[in-house]
């Protein structure tokens, strides 16, 4: 009976874990991209209502891209883009960029022209 319930409990274990993607190495280094772009940008980054440096949004979406990788979840630079840096997890408000007197951007349209604009220099 244990023996049965085991292979129970992995038969329907293996098809979750199969779900969890690991990136490929050509995602990690766009993301890598994308969190270096956004560090040498000298934009400030709003979360919350918060203003931030480009140093401490960077760090902050790093620790969550670190745990949606842990979980399997990113298999694409736009999925981080989705998953991490457009919105707050927490409220559901949209993250900001502010580059200069330039008026705030949703960060999900900041970091998709940068993603764009790697990949066309690619």
């Amino acid at each position: 009976m244990k023996t049965a319930l085991t292979t129970l409990v992995l038969a329907l274990a293996l098809p979750i874990a199969a779900l969890a993607q690991t990136p490929s190495a050509a995602t990690t280094r766009e993301i890598g991209q994308l969190f270096s772009a956004l560090q040498a940008s000298g934009c400030t980054f709003s979360r919350n209502g918060t203003w931030y440096t480009a140093q401490q949004a960077s760090d902050h979406l790093r620790r969550k891209y670190d745990y949606l990788l842990k979980k399997g979840m990113v298999s694409s630079a736009e999925g981080f883009i989705e998953l991490a840096a457009s919105k707050s997890s927490l409220s559901g408000q949209p993250y900001l960029v502010r580059c200069g007197t330039a008026p705030p951007v949703q960060s999900g349209r900041w970091f998709s022209s940068k993603l764009k604009a790697l990949r066309g220099a690619g």
